[in-house]
């Protein structure tokens, strides 16, 4: 399995990213996938995972500005980032579960990326 995450960069506040995971090396269907992200001196947190039904969902504080989708046809899971804070910045993991669900919590994920780096100026 290989998760390769693209589409970070250096944004002001206010402003949008699109995250892009790109998976191989698995039946894309049968997976629950996710976003995690680490601040620096924070522990990793969960942000948003579609499961292996489609059903997309958002951690609560990030609901109206972050959507999460996957496209299985062509593998790749997206989270869309709108109206960006300082807050935001952080390194972001795309995550992967065997299974239909619960890729929300850190302890059951198999497989991660190597993340991919957001940073907000204000």
């Amino acid at each position: 399995v290989r998760l390769v995450e693209s589409g970070g960069g250096s944004v002001q506040a206010g402003g949008s990213l699109r995250l892009s995971c790109v998976g191989s090396g698995y039946t894309f269907g049968g997976v629950c996938m996710g976003w995690f992200r680490q601040a620096p001196g924070k522990p990793r947190e969960w942000v948003a995972s579609v499961d292996g039904y489609g059903v997309g969902t958002i951690g609560d504080s990030l609901k109206g500005r972050f959507n999460v989708s996957r496209d299985d046809a062509k593998k790749v899971l997206f989270l869309q980032m709108n109206n960006l804070t300082p807050e935001d910045s952080a390194l972001y993991y795309c995550a992967l579960k065997w299974g239909l669900r619960d890729c929300d919590e850190e302890s059951r994920i198999q497989f991660w990326g190597q993340g991919t780096q957001i940073t907000v100026s204000s």
